[in-house]
């Protein structure tokens, strides 16, 4: 759910990419002492929903620095959804890592968000990106590798077909309109998969994870735990859960797992 956002009156704008691909992305970024908070949202999701808010929130009452952003497509910043992709995403969240975030960070990843999170601190090892690091993550029903996992192998001959031939398809959501599943998005994502091998993040990892969740299921979170190192690694099963975990006992757990990471 998307809310009022009383933050800040204006978001600040960054620009990512190159030539015809550069869009400019909304980034919210209170100041505070680290470790900070860096929010990623989920698919279709934005930075002004009950999750996020809240986090920026408790930031506030805890004088830690938080920044919030919104992928391209999504919310406040520029492009059509329908051209985002795991890569573009990725590349979005990367750069605003790197410019508005300063010392160890706990970064907090909801769904997909999850798995920006695993490839995000897969590129700071990566490229060595120096001034920001990694304090820990906190992952919300995490979905990573979830446009192969959890679409393509779970779609219908017919829809692989449409995606396939006519390069989209559009999904029914319970959330609000259909939205447009595309053939780039599913193919440009195997290029981003986890699953497949060991995962080392460098960090401690809280999971959060619905029993009742409808779009990812508890045992693709149990299939991420089980790549990640065994040490400090942590998965809390909600029976009663469902995809959001943003009932307020929700809440209530998500900055329990902040706080405990540091």
């Amino acid at each position: 759910m998307t809310q009022t956002d009383t933050t800040s009156p204006e978001p600040a704008f960054i620009d990512v990419g190159e030539g015809s691909g550069r869009r400019r992305i909304a980034v919210r970024a209170r100041h505070g002492r680290a470790p900070g908070l860096f929010w990623l949202g989920g698919f279709n999701s934005d930075m002004r929903g009950t999750k996020a808010l809240a986090l920026d929130a408790w930031a506030g009452e805890h004088g830690r620095a938080c920044v919030r952003f919104d992928y391209s497509g999504h919310g406040e910043s520029e492009g059509r959804f329908a051209d985002g992709t795991i890569g573009r995403w990725l590349e979005e969240s990367v750069a605003v890592f790197e410019k508005f975030c300063a010392g160890p960070q706990v970064v907090i990843g909801s769904s997909m968000g999850g798995w920006m999170a695993l490839l995000l601190a897969r590129e700071i090892r990566r490229r060595g990106i120096k001034g920001a690091s990694l304090a820990g993550l906190v992952l919300i029903a995490p979905a990573p590798d979830f446009t192969e996992a959890l679409m393509w192998k779970g779609f219908a001959p017919e829809v692989r077909e449409e995606i396939m031939t006519k390069g989209v398809w559009h999904r029914p959501s319970q959330y609000g309109d259909p939205y447009p599943i595309t053939r780039a998005l599913i193919e440009e994502g195997r290029n981003h998969l986890l699953l497949g091998a060991a995962i080392d993040v460098g960090c401690p990892v809280r999971i959060l994870q619905g029993a009742q969740d409808p779009d990812v299921p508890w045992q693709h979170a149990f299939a991420l735990a089980e790549r990640l190192p065994a040490e400090d690694v942590v998965l809390t099963m909600i029976q009663d859960g469902d995809h959001r975990l943003s009932r307020p006992q929700d809440i209530a757990r998500l900055m329990a797992a902040v706080a405990e990471i540091g």
